[in-house]
């Protein structure tokens, strides 16, 4: 299905239906099915730690025994077992608490999930501006273009101008209409994304997305990367695979020591109805030192594994470093491009197309002059913009790498 321009301004109407951004976070936290996967994870590994904590099933069972006959249903004395396994090796703890790590590592995932929609969302929503912004530029070059259009007309049928000048005013016209196609592509691009992020059809409609103040970033390196170090969620789940790595390698060694079985057998002799005249009690242990080799190799297999996990903590922990130093240079990078072009460049592209704009009403200036100039403004205007959206998507990467949640900040 395509979606006709008439809809796309429809869908964007302002005053009928304005989409914020924290309409949007709100709707992606409560539908999204990844984050709700991902929780859904953690409750199963939770649930988990009862079960490696609990001890084995108890074991009941009879033995029929038949004399002087081999019919089935008739026999003479019947031997009642019950038997238990007494984890006295604390194995089952160690398994608990194995599973307890890794519930809280899927518990950080979680987390990790929800930043990194957090983070896409934001993305998302800045980008369906920039297609609104974009777009609303086209708008307004289309208009300052049809007046220069219509100022070269009158030129040339006054005489006082070339024919060429008419054609490269229409000439620009047709490439502004061209843009516009490539943008409103991208706009509807970015309103299916959304959509799916928000859990619902692709081409559901989404009102105008409203403006967001521009984030003010004035963090100190070291206190962010102390930050990021605590409560970035891949650190969390590598500090809790280690924990759990521990707890599976001195589970490995406890499995050197047999847990004792505890039997009761009690008989009954001359047929099913008779009460029971004797009883034994026995333990049993299983033998594991003729089987050194698997042991063994258990134990070198849980040491290597929190060899890793270790080394993986270690190798995050420098990326994080070093993440939070790119970050943080590549926001302050793009802020200083987008003041610069907003205070700076814009207001001198606009100043030039206006003074071009009068030398040309006047005789004064060539209409190649004043479409250069227009071309300019053009291309300032869409870049100050695109600026913007570099800046504001930055800070959202850079949140969701450090973990630190998404706030409403002052625009500077």
């Amino acid at each position: 299905m395509v979606t006709t321009v008439a809809e796309l301004h429809a869908s964007e109407m302002p005053g009928t239906n304005v989409l914020t951004l924290e309409t949007v976070l709100a709707e992606v936290l409560a539908t999204n099915p990844r984050l709700k996967a991902a929780r859904a994870n953690w409750g199963a590994m939770q649930a988990r730690v009862r079960q490696e904590g609990a001890w084995a099933d108890p074991r009941v069972g009879v033995d029929i025994e038949r004399s002087g006959t081999t019919r089935l249903f008739t026999f003479t004395d019947n031997e009642w077992m019950i038997s238990q396994e007494l984890p006295l090796s604390g194995k089952n703890r160690r398994r608990a608490r194995a599973a307890n790590a890794e519930a809280a590592a899927a518990f950080a995932d979680a987390d990790r999930r929800k930043l990194e929609l957090i983070r896409e969302a934001r993305t998302t929503f800045y980008n369906l501006l920039n297609a609104q912004a974009q777009l609303d530029l086209n708008e307004k070059n289309a208009a300052l273009l049809e007046q220069f259009a219509q100022i070269t007309r009158i030129k040339y049928e006054a005489g006082t101008r070339m024919q060429s000048d008419v054609f490269m005013a229409e000439t620009e016209s047709l490439k502004n209409q061209e843009a516009r196609r490539d943008l409103e592509q991208r706009l509807v691009e970015a309103q299916s994304r959304l959509n799916v992020l928000m859990n619902r059809r692709a081409d559901a409609a989404l009102g105008r997305a409203a403006t967001v103040d521009l984030p003010v970033v004035d963090y100190d390196a070291g206190e962010i990367e102390m930050h990021a170090l605590m409560h970035r969620p891949e650190l969390r789940v590598a500090a809790q695979k280690i924990a759990a790595a521990n707890a599976r390698h001195d589970l490995a060694k406890r499995a050197w020591i047999p847990d004792p079985e505890v039997r009761v057998e009690a008989r009954q002799f001359n047929g099913s109805g008779a009460r029971i005249q004797e009883y034994d009690t026995g333990i049993f242990f299983n033998f594991p030192w003729f089987n050194r080799g698997k042991y063994r190799a258990g134990v070198e297999e849980a040491k290597k594994n929190r060899e890793s996990a270790e080394y993986e903590l270690t190798a995050t922990e420098n990326e994080t470093r070093g993440l939070v130093r790119e970050h943080l240079q590549r926001i302050q990078t793009l802020h200083h491009h987008y003041t610069l072009f907003r205070d700076k460049i814009v207001p001198l592209a606009r100043q030039t197309v206006e003074s071009a704009r009068i030398s040309y009403s006047n005789d004064k200036a060539s209409f190649l002059e004043l479409i250069t100039a227009q071309r300019t403004l053009r291309e300032v205007e869409a870049m100050s913009q695109q600026h913007l959206t570099d800046y504001l998507i930055a800070v959202a990467d850079f949140e969701a790498m450090a973990g630190i949640a998404h706030e409403t900040h002052e625009r500077k």
